[in-house]
């Protein structure tokens, strides 16, 4: 086992997901509750990370409340209807984190940079280690620029992503479920 594969997966340790593309479907700026679809697979997935006792964080930049195409309130009511549909499947999300900001605007916290892993350290009082698990390279680059083990899955822009080849993952996979299969393994 690598130390990297071992520094971030010794106990205890964050699993940063990506919410569109990777839970959920990506709907292109999703704006209404009716249109979220989870992911095949995707709810067993969180429950498996669930009882294996990792920490469960969803990071997400969600830049249409800076361009104006929904509002933060709504971005909240998503995630409670995300929890409550988890809830139903056994599953959880430990915490929700999302950047409101355009991409043009400076802020710490729009992935690649580190402002939402570094708060969710604090809020949990661990160390910023784990997995970060996402369909594009901005997610792939948080976790490189956080020294965590990056993982590809090929839902939502995934596929696009992997062609582009502008990426360094530790592992790519078919979806969450496949991505938490090699987690648990590793």
């Amino acid at each position: 086992m690598s130390s990297s594969v071992e520094r971030n997966l010794t106990s205890p340790f964050f699993v940063f997901l990506d919410r569109d593309g990777t839970v959920i479907e990506e709907k292109n700026y999703l704006s209404k509750l009716e249109d979220i679809a989870f992911i095949p697979g995707s709810e067993a997935a969180v429950a498996r990370l669930n009882r294996a006792g990792v920490k469960v964080v969803v990071i997400s930049n969600q830049s249409g409340v800076g361009r104006g195409y929904f509002t933060e309130a709504f971005v909240q009511l998503t995630h409670e209807a995300l929890r409550a549909h988890l809830a139903e499947h056994g599953a959880h999300i430990d915490a929700f984190y999302f950047c409101p900001h355009a991409p043009e605007a400076v802020c710490t916290c729009r992935k690649p940079r580190l402002g939402m892993l570094e708060q969710a350290a604090r809020d949990f009082k661990m160390e910023l280690r784990g997995v970060m698990i996402g369909d594009r390279v901005s997610d792939l680059e948080t976790g490189e620029n956080a020294g965590l083990l990056r993982v590809l899955v090929r839902t939502g822009y995934g596929e696009h992503t992997l062609a582009e080849d502008k990426f360094r993952a530790d592992f790519v996979a078919e979806d969450l479920s496949a991505a938490v299969e090699w987690i648990l393994r590793t």
